[in-house]
């Protein structure tokens, strides 16, 4: 991995590169890439979707990675670890936000467990939050020069706001009073001095749609976990708006505009809420109702921008009060104009639909159709990037994960050696994929079995053959089950029959905690089984024999009523190409590809694959989607599965 990775640098070719769990993918990038920096003076930029990861990175990976190449070169790259905005502290909001009611002479953090311990009410326990919060961010000023959100005291989301800020309503570095004391800026000067810096996906994309803003310049790109990137690049270039969202915005501004328009702005906000309990909830392709209201917002948010807008002349140079509220509240009303004008226009490039959420009613969403075009000229254009994950290869080859970036062309390499006619027309980017394999041997440390008698999953609730099924593997593996389900109310049923039928055993299920909590528990506790929805699939890491069994109750297509999975599919159909297999087989060969891929964390591993589908072995689609799970010796029978788990219980118990 390390020598295509090199080569990947030197020829200017990209990479995707498969590399299994376990294989040490980290320090398989960053070794060429440190050396880089310290033979070339390249700047490397690593992106990664999870802050867990950038924290390993930060305090396991790099450190040591480092130390080696100081050995061998005696030079010590500089590196880096830089964020987005929001995941810093804003002094100007802590120290002139709003202030909270605090007439107490106890500390915000004893204020905040107070207020949780005697039932307070939201808004109460936010208050007592922002006070804590405010206070941590000082000290850690006063200690470290740096408030990041990852070291803060535990908190509600809500709070969190209050103490950071938009991208948007930033004053500025020069304009702010504590522009001289940004965590922000300090995290971004210590990236411009560095070699290698570690960001995540979100601020890749942000810096691709803004023209290479929100990152140092740069020659070669990393990309980890690169499975989830077109998803996150997605999240990044995607807008949300709400009748709440406006009226809040409009009350920020109505101290700054005119009555009039204060009241366009109101009624803008009333009249999308009606257009959105009208409309039918999903995707939005014609002119209509929904374009008429989100014109009525686009249009009342021009005008206040119009009044917000101050003269370059007329700018104090340092804002603070009534000027900096007024800043703050243009940039937050400017950023409603160019949501509702995008959704106005229906652009063929973007898809538009409409939801509804249990507790706040119906929103409205636009997303980009496709990623691929922004990130082949905005990222795959101006480095060379390397791609690497344990799931690249959908289907058995790289092509699917390719295209979905804007790499077209197929250059096939057996070998860590790259070759490639440079003579082709300049346009093209030339990529070469290459599977590095994995340490483990999934067929003699693991089992596939697909229930292949059961009935077909259907939209309604489990049936009772599945059920059943799901407690007679849990009581042969004794516990030590992750069960992977498509829906809440499936893991939440499979829990209820599972804690019925086995008494004896713990059955954990997601939403009864929160997610660390339940993972510590499902760990400390040797017969627990732990249920649970998407972000299970991807997000748990529990190597030994805590987890012998994942029990996967279906295929994990995309919701049939996803506008956007919809849209992207019919997009590939009218071009040509098969939407199914391109869109939803894909998506859900990757997702079980992560799921399957929980079993298996090191070598010593063993267990059980179960999957309750038979459609894996009785579908056309079947066969695409075990190519891309892992080669598990793979069975039907149940008494097979059933056997092999009281096997490996009989075997801890001696």
């Amino acid at each position: 991995m390390a020598d295509a990775i090199a080569d990947a640098f030197d020829t200017g070719v990209h990479a995707l590169i498969q590399a299994g769990t376990g294989t040490g993918k980290s320090l398989g990038y960053l070794a060429p890439a440190l050396d880089r920096c310290t033979t070339s003076g390249d700047t490397v930029i690593v992106a990664t979707a999870t802050l867990a990861l950038q924290a390993q990175l930060a305090k396991k990976d790099i450190p040591a990675a480092l130390d080696a190449i100081e050995a061998v070169h005696g030079k010590r790259p500089a590196t880096a670890i830089l964020k987005g905005r929001t995941n810093y502290a804003c002094l100007h909001r802590v120290r002139e936000g709003l202030a909270p009611d605090q007439d107490t002479l106890l500390g915000g953090e004893e204020v905040a467990e107070a207020a949780k311990a005697s039932g307070a009410g939201a808004e109460s326990v936010i208050g007592a939050e922002v006070v804590m919060l405010r206070e941590w961010a000082e000290q850690q000023l006063a200690e470290h020069g740096v408030a990041d959100r990852d070291d803060a005291p535990s908190h509600l989301p809500r709070s969190w706001e209050q103490v950071s800020i938009p991208v948007r309503e930033c004053l500025g570095v020069q304009r702010c009073p504590f522009g001289s004391e940004c965590f922000v800026e300090k995290s971004r000067d210590e990236a411009r001095k560095a070699q290698l810096i570690v960001t995540n996906h979100a601020l890749l994309a942000i810096d691709a749609m803004h023209g290479g803003t929100a990152l140092p310049e740069h020659d070669l790109v990393v990309i980890d976990e690169a499975h989830d990137l077109v998803s996150r690049v997605t999240g990044a270039a995607s807008d949300e708006l709400s009748p709440q969202l406006v009226e809040r915005v409009a009350r920020r501004a109505l101290n700054h505009v005119d009555d009039d328009t204060g009241m366009q702005l109101l009624e803008a906000a009333d009249a999308l809420k009606s257009a959105l309990d009208e409309a039918p909830v999903g995707r939005i392709t014609e002119a209509g109702v929904m374009t008429q209201a989100f014109a009525l917002v686009r249009d009342a948010a021009r005008h206040a921008v119009s009044q917000l807008a101050t003269k370059p002349d007329d700018r104090p140079a340092v804002m603070q009060g009534a000027d900096a509220e007024k800043t703050q509240a243009a940039a937050a009303v400017k950023e409603i104009f160019d949501i509702a004008e995008r959704m106005a226009a229906l652009r063929p490039a973007d898809v538009v639909w409409t939801t509804d959420r249990d507790r706040f009613g119906r929103w409205a969403h636009v997303a980009p159709l496709s990623v691929a075009g922004l990130m082949r000229e905005a990222v795959m254009s101006t480095a060379t990037v390397v791609m690497t994950s344990a799931t690249l290869k959908i289907g058995g080859d790289f092509d699917q994960v390719a295209q979905t970036v804007g790499l077209k062309r197929k250059e096939r390499v057996d070998s860590p050696s790259v070759e490639v006619d440079r003579a082709e027309e300049s346009t093209e980017l030339h990529w070469a994929g290459l599977d590095v394999g994995s340490p483990f041997d999934y067929r003699r440390q693991g089992i596939l079995y697909v229930a292949a008698d059961l009935p077909n999953p259907g939209r309604e609730q489990m049936a009772p053959e599945v059920l059943a099924e799901v407690a007679e593997l849990v009581w042969a593996a004794g516990g030590r089950t992750l069960g992977l389900f498509a829906s809440q109310r499936n893991a939440e049923a499979a829990a209820r029959h599972v804690r019925a039928q086995l008494p004896d055993l713990t059955i954990l299920c997601q939403g009864d905690a929160q997610l660390p909590e339940l993972t510590r528990r499902f760990i400390e506790d040797p017969h627990a089984s732990l249920f649970g929805t998407l972000s299970l699939w991807q997000g748990i890491d529990i190597p030994g024999d805590t987890c012998e069994l994942v029990i996967i109750d279906k295929i994990p297509f995309p919701r049939p009523d996803d506008p956007l999975m919809q849209a992207r599919q019919q997009a590939v159909t009218e071009a040509g190409g098969n939407g199914f297999m391109a869109v939803a087989a894909s998506h859900a060969a990757l997702l079980l590809a992560q799921g399957a891929g929980r079993l298996i964390r090191r070598a010593s591993d063993r267990g059980v694959v179960a999957m309750l589908d038979p459609r894996l072995v009785k579908a056309r689609y079947g066969s695409f989607l075990r190519a891309t799970m892992p080669e598990f010796w793979m069975t039907a029978d149940r008494e097979v599965a059933v056997q092999a788990l009281k096997r490996l219980q009989a075997a801890r118990e001696s």
